[in-house]
C-alpha cells in the first residue's frame, strides 16, 4: 500500500505547525517530513526532530546533487525536503505531510501530481500579528517583514485543494483530519488496498 502525500502551507503565524503536530500525535499512520534548513535552531528545537540543521555548504551540495524534492529560500534561510526520505515513508504506507511554503508546493506538485494541497488561513490580520508577537521569537523588524510577506503567501491559496481557517484550533484540527481521512478513501487508493476483497466479492 502506497501512502498519500499532503502539502500544508500557511503564512507564518497562522498556526500550521501546531495543527500538523497535533494531527501527527493523534494518528500513528501519519508522518511529518523533517526538512533540512540552514537557519540556526530556536530554543527547544532538536536536530532530526524539528529540522535537520545543516550548513549552507552542505545544503548547496545536497541541492546540486538533486537530493531535494523541493527547496526554497525563506527569510534569508534555505529549506529543503529530502526526496528519498519522503519516498521511503510513502512506500511503507504512511501518509506524509510536508509543511512547506507555496514555492515548495509548486515544485512538489510538478513531481507528485496526486499530492493534496491544504492551505491554512488566520481569522484576521490582527490575529496573525498577535500570534507572531506572542511567540516572543522575533524582533519588531522581523514581525513587520513577516506581516508584509504574509499577503504574498496568502495570495497563493488558489493553488491548493483545500482551505481551512484556523480560528478555533480544535475545529481546524477536525477539518484537517477529515481531509486526510477522505483522501485515504478515494476510489483509486481503495481499489489498490481492497483488491483482494473486491476480487472475492465479485468472484
Amino acid at each position: 500500500m502506497i501512502g498519500s502525500l499532503f502539502i500544508v502551507a500557511a503564512p507564518s503565524g497562522a498556526g500550521k505547525t501546531s495543527l500538523v503536530n497535533a494531527l501527527v500525535d493523534r494518528h500513528d499512520t501519519i508522518r511529518l517530513s523533517v526538512s533540512h534548513t540552514t537557519r540556526p535552531p530556536r530554543e527547544g528545537e532538536v536536530d532530526g526532530r524539528d529540522y535537520h540543521f545543516v550548513s549552507q555548504d552542505s545544503f548547496a551540495q545536497m541541492r546540486d546533487n538533486g537530493d531535494f524534492l523541493e527547496s526554497a529560500t525563506v527569510f534569508d534561510n534555505s529549506y529543503g525536503t529530502s526526496a528519498s526520505a519522503v519516498e521511503a515513508l510513502l512506500g511503507q504506507g504512511f501518509d506524509v505531510i510536508l509543511e512547506i511554503d507555496w514555492q515548495g508546493a509548486q515544485q512538489v506538485r510538478h513531481n507528485f501530481k496526486d499530492s493534496c494541497g491544504i492551505f491554512i488561513l488566520p481569522p484576521s490580520k490582527s490575529t496573525l500579528e498577535q500570534r507572531l508577537r506572542s511567540r516572543g521569537q522575533d524582533n519588531e523588524d522581523v514581525i513587520a517583514r513577516r506581516m508584509r510577506d504574509a499577503e504574498n503567501e496568502i495570495s497563493h491559496y488558489v493553488e491548493f485543494d483545500y482551505l481551512i481557517v484556523n480560528d478555533d484550533f480544535e475545529q481546524a484540527l477536525e477539518s484537517l483530519t477529515a481531509i486526510i481521512m477522505a483522501k485515504r478513501h478515494t476510489l483509486d487508493l481503495q481499489k489498490l488496498k481492497q483488491a483482494d476483497l473486491i476480487s472475492e466479492l465479485l468472484d
